[in-house]
């Protein structure tokens, strides 16, 4: 019995992690890009998710995001921050950008807000747990933070081999020459309006990747008629030269 309880003492304990806890911290974290228009009804228009990083005033999305802001227009570049019963705007300013991986960062003045731990995407498995929260059709449904929980299902190219070039447009043929880099495939439930939030680690909370809603499935599924769910996210690692100063 003795040399029992000394192997059970051997033994690593199971992750006592809180994940409720953990997304209670990202949500913090976790706001709705969009824009403003002071004589508008409605004056805010949501256009995707992102999340803060650095020092708290910076705040990162997917570039196509952002690219719904037609040019010469009145409309003014928001974040909103989900409060009790009404949303709260920032204005903000695109800082830089890397198109070819799909990423814009963000700027703001004032009070800082809490910043995400950004991970190592080099170091992420396939079958590895994973969780993200941001706005999915927050344009119909409201600026509420939603979180769903999965599985990285896949480290896959960024692009595919088509059959024929005739499948090639000129957007896919530029994202293909900068190199079919790895992104995350995953097997977690995601909307329209989900594209920028964060992809994290549940015990942690650390940023593995940013859900993209767009840029990959025009690049992986070009080829298909009834283009699948699979849902995908661009590795963490290739935000970091962003932010570096």
């Amino acid at each position: 019995m003795g040399a029992f309880l000394v192997l059970c003492a051997l033994l690593p304990l199971p992750s006592l992690a809180d994940f409720p806890g953990t997304v209670a911290r990202v949500k913090r974290s976790v706001v709705a890009v969009g824009t403003y228009i002071p004589a508008g009804s409605p004056g805010f228009r949501f256009l995707g998710t992102g999340f803060v990083v650095g020092d708290g005033n910076r705040v990162v999305t997917n570039a196509h995001v952002l690219a719904a802001v037609p040019e010469g227009s009145e409309e003014r570049l928001v974040i909103a921050l989900p409060g009790s019963g009404r949303v709260v705007a920032r204005p903000v300013r695109q800082v830089a950008s890397d198109p070819d991986h799909d990423l814009a960062l963000l700027g703001f003045d004032g009070p800082p807000m809490p910043a995400l731990t950004l991970g190592d995407s080099n170091a992420v498995r396939d079958g590895q747990d994973v969780a993200m929260t941001g706005f999915p059709l927050g344009g119909s449904i409201g600026i509420v933070p939603v979180t769903h929980k999965g599985i990285v299902s896949a480290l896959t190219p960024v692009g595919q081999p088509l059959a024929t070039a005739r499948q090639l447009d000129s957007k896919t043929v530029r994202r293909l020459s900068v190199g079919n880099y790895q992104v995350l495939q995953l097997d977690i439930v995601s909307y329209p309006g989900n594209s920028g939030s964060p992809l994290y680690d549940p015990d942690s909370g650390e940023v593995l990747g940013i859900l993209n809603m767009v840029f990959i499935k025009g690049t992986k599924e070009t080829a298909l008629t009834n283009p699948s769910g699979i849902s995908y996210a661009i590795p963490v690692n290739f935000l970091k030269p962003l932010l570096a100063p």
